[in-house]
């Protein structure tokens, strides 16, 4: 079971809180209430918009016996609880009566006369089970849609451990600030509450929130959306460093998982951006450099990495893919190694990864390892390897410090990774890029060789991957089966288009298979298109002649 799977528990260090979306139809459509938090010195909510909500009262359960239309069995099961599920719904509602005036609750009552009973709930006078004994009313808690949950990251002095939920707003009530936790509220439609112009303090949580419910038209079809939600997982950012600067980091964000193996505790010290040059200790045997060729194709920069123990001439140290031959990189290598090069390897001789291997050999005299690629396209063809290591070929980077080489080609003949056995980080290459798939292009490159290759590395004991291009990345073998089953989809995808058009060249073949994918980088997408077409071929499901393809079952 993976980390993201097991059963969530609020964090010591954490207050249980809770918060609603509240949404009508507009003039211009959908509209949700947002406040403006009162500016408070080192809070970092201070003076932000946001949506009501705040912490669980012990005296929240006492208003269960209020309640209709579900029970605490019902919404701990939906939210993943043993128990407690319902007190994060009542909660949301008084929070909701004592920052913005509106109650949802069922029963006679006039709104006016209950607004004395808001500053009771908030100093803590009373509860919202006495408000409801005092008045007959009742909680329909049914009107409540579970929505998300977030929590605060490690390292921010104010953690919250947050359940969000929907509602349709009251018919007929008028929100009313508090003036205390509320200076200011805003019906907005998400797209007016996002625009620049407006100048509001977003939170992370509340943008994506905001972000979300952009994409429906009116009120019901955002909480028919959030009906539909299931396994609803905790969020945590992560507190990273960007430009200098504090940055807050999101787990759908390339560095987030770097982060959290580098800085679990929230020291906000790790980088959320790869920068060209400077080394990052990755582990106690593993320290990553960037080189400094960004690009549609590099991303960021080749990742060079050197692997080893020791310091000094006591260390032994081995560089993987030592990248383009660009001397700043090299110098960088040389002076980010704890110790001495002994050994320098390449995962594939494509130009961004192997051409400083001979800089690098000649300022270390340490040996070159790799292979030589089946076809010269694309490659370093100055590349002479002293050692071709086989596959499952097993050898120390430094005592102790075993490394295992796995022959994986597919985006090239001769591309190898290398295991770091004790860790269970898996050094990549091109072979899993971290946020996009890798180009296959044949003849080199060899669609069915890939697809047996990612397939291979399941059975592999993987916990990390440290890609040539991008931070490292957490739950291999999700990954390896998200890349798999994007390949078989596009693949079907060709086969389609082959029944669909009959007969056609791979210039009408192209934007009919990469339809989701910008224009701009069809020339390249033409590369593994051709590559699928001969995958097809070779199976006997495609044929070619004359420049044009057709299916042939």
């Amino acid at each position: 079971m993976s980390a993201a799977a097991l059963p969530h528990e609020t964090p010591p260090d954490a207050r249980r809180a809770a918060s609603l979306l509240l949404l009508r139809d507009g003039a211009q459509g959908l509209e949700v209430l947002m406040l403006r938090r009162a500016e408070r010195d080192g809070d970092l909510r201070s003076g932000a918009a946001v949506f009501p909500g705040g912490v669980l009262d012990p005296r929240d359960r006492d208003a269960h016996a209020f309640c209709t239309g579900g029970d605490d069995a019902a919404f701990s099961a939906r939210m993943g609880l043993p128990a407690g599920g319902l007190d994060y719904a009542v909660a949301a509602l008084r929070e909701c009566f004592e920052e913005v005036g509106l109650l949802l609750a069922e029963g006679e009552f006039d709104l006016g006369a209950l607004q004395p009973w808001r500053h009771r709930l908030n100093d803590g006078q009373a509860s919202l089970a006495e408000l409801c004994a005092s008045f007959g009313l009742t909680l329909p808690v049914d009107r409540l849609v579970y929505y998300s949950h977030w929590l605060t990251p490690p390292g921010v002095p104010k953690r919250f451990d947050t359940r969000f939920f929907a509602a349709p707003a009251p018919v007929g009530q008028q929100a009313l600030a508090d003036l205390g936790e509320a200076l200011e509220l805003m019906w907005l439609t998400p797209a007016a509450a996002l625009d620049p112009a407006r100048g509001l303090k977003l939170l992370p949580v509340t943008r994506r929130t905001l972000e979300e419910l952009a994409r429906h038209a009116d009120a019901a079809s955002a909480l028919a959306a959030a009906r539909e939600r299931r396994d609803i997982r905790v969020t945590m950012p992560r507190l990273g460093r960007a430009g200098g600067k504090p940055r807050i980091v999101l787990p759908d964000e390339l560095p987030w998982a770097e982060i959290g193996r580098l800085d679990p505790e929230g020291r906000g010290d790790v980088s959320a951006e790869l920068r060209p040059g400077v080394p990052v200790r990755l582990s106690a045997h593993v320290v990553r450099v960037t080189a400094p060729n960004p690009g549609p194709m590099t991303g960021p920069g080749t990742n060079s990495y050197l692997v080893g123990a020791g310091d000094g001439e006591a260390g032994s140290w081995t560089v993987i893919d030592p990248g383009p031959a660009i001397d700043s990189h090299v110098q960088a290598l040389l002076a980010a190694a704890p110790g001495r090069i002994t050994r320098i390897l390449v995962t594939h001789t494509h130009r961004d990864h192997s051409p400083a291997a001979a800089a690098l050999a000649a300022a270390t005299g340490a040996p070159l390892w790799g292979r030589v690629a089946d076809h010269p396209e694309w490659q370093d063809g100055g590349f002479v390897p002293a050692h071709v290591p086989q596959h499952g070929e097993r050898f120390d980077a430094a005592p102790g410090v075993a490394l295992r080489t796995l022959h994986t080609p597919g985006h090239a003949s001769n591309h190898l990774c290398y295991l770091l056995e004790h860790e269970r980080l898996l050094f990549t290459g091109d072979h899993v890029m971290q946020g996009s798939t890798v180009v296959i292009n044949p003849p080199d490159g060899d669609m069915a060789a890939y697809l047996r290759s990612l397939t291979a590395l399941l059975d592999e004991d993987l916990q990390w991957l440290a890609p040539g291009h991008g931070f490292l990345v957490a739950e291999p073998q999700a990954v390896l089966r998200a890349l798999i089953a994007h390949r078989l989809k596009r693949e079907a995808k060709v086969a389609a288009a082959l029944q669909r058009l009959g007969t056609a060249p791979l210039a009408a073949l192209l934007p009919a298979v990469y339809d989701d994918v910008p224009a701009a980088l069809h020339p390249v997408a033409a590369r593994s298109l051709t590559a699928h077409l001969l995958k097809l071929q070779a199976e006997g499901r495609a044929a070619e002649q004359g420049g044009h393809w057709q299916a042939l079952r």
